[in-house]
């Protein structure tokens, strides 16, 4: 008989006063996933995982975990869940204990040192150096990766991640993200992980799926173009830019309606074009850059008056194109490259 899906969404509907409304139809997440939400602060990232976590109950619609539904009162399932914010929170006792406190609370002592020293060096903290260290003698990256380990420790069914990398460095979400591809490896734990980061969130999952006003619009590849607009040139419309660039774009459905622009239909150019009729010619500088896993294509992110858009591009064309972070170049789409939703 086929395993149920880890978790299967229905009509699902969670509000916040008059002003925000998450709202997924439908959602299936499988055994194993790795699944990451991108989107822009409000787009409802943080309520959706924390509806997954179980820490919130829907409004409207139905969440089943495991094929069973969830309930107000439902131990099991928080015991296969747990969830890590944005902002790590250690308890004032030492690196070990805060490692260790999840396990006894749960009277499963069984190999408990070895276990949560396994635990820090899957983070990159040894248990040697750091063990005995007291909660506010960490940097923020290192408090980030006890806070990890405290959930790794406990080899859920499923860890959600918020934010994982708001607020740390480099080497901490490198090891954040090896960290959570080997427990995955391991243990068959499935990942639930929300970011800003769409580079790192790319490469620490294996789909992305792109939110916005607590929709569900597409993967997380996808450029998001958001209003309001206002009336242009040849019945076109358009946004200006915070350096004075314009957006411009086909009739929307609504003022403030918002678009998705594929990567594949955005084009780089490394000298300024000239001559042409394409109406978004944005001057830009790259600032990540990324193999897709699927594809094997390169996802080139440019920063534009600040709007980040990806294009993807084979790997001949960007080493053609000699792109590095930090490059300045032009993003090239045509008007009517934006769908609304």
């Amino acid at each position: 008989m086929p395993m149920p899906p880890l978790y299967q969404i229905t009509n699902l509907k969670y509000r916040y006063g008059e002003h925000f409304e998450l709202n997924v139809p439908e959602l299936t997440i499988e055994q194993g996933a790795s699944i990451g939400l991108a989107g822009s602060n409000g787009s409802g990232k943080s309520t959706l995982l924390r509806l997954l976590a179980f820490i919130e109950m829907p409004e409207e619609g139905d969440i089943r975990f495991d094929g069973a539904l969830m309930a107000k009162t439902n131990g099991g399932m928080k015991r296969d869940v747990t969830m890590l914010l944005q902002e790590p929170y250690l308890l004032k006792r030492s690196v070990f204990e805060n490692v260790a406190f999840g396990l006894k609370i749960r009277d499963d002592r069984k190999g408990l040192k070895k276990r949560v020293c396994g635990a820090m060096e899957l983070v990159g903290l040894s248990p040697k150096e750091f063990a005995r260290r007291r909660w506010h003698e960490l940097s923020g990256g290192e408090a980030q990766r006890i806070a990890l380990a405290s959930r790794l420790v406990l080899r859920p069914k499923v860890l959600i991640l918020d934010e994982p990398t708001a607020s740390v460095d480099q080497q901490s979400a490198r090891l954040i993200k090896e960290a959570i591809i080997e427990c995955r490896a391991q243990f068959g734990m499935s990942l639930i992980i929300a970011s800003h980061d769409r580079v790192w969130l790319s490469s620490a999952t294996d789909t992305v799926k792109r939110m916005h006003e607590g929709r569900i619009v597409g993967t997380g590849a996808e450029n998001i173009l958001a209003g309001p607009w206002d009336h242009g040139e040849n019945g076109l419309y358009t946004r200006m830019l915070s350096d004075g660039q314009a957006l411009f774009v086909t009739k929307p459905p609504r003022a403030d309606a918002a678009g998705v622009v594929n990567p594949s239909d955005i084009v780089i150019s490394v000298v300024q074009p000239d001559g042409i009729s394409t109406r978004n010619i944005l001057r830009g500088i790259v600032t990540h850059m990324t193999m897709e896993r699927d594809s094997s294509d390169i996802l080139v992110e440019v920063d534009s008056g600040g709007l980040s858009l990806l294009s993807r591009l084979t790997p001949s064309a960007v080493q053609s194109l000699q792109l590095v972070p930090g490059k300045e170049v032009w993003a090239l789409f045509k008007a009517s490259a934006v769908d609304w939703y």
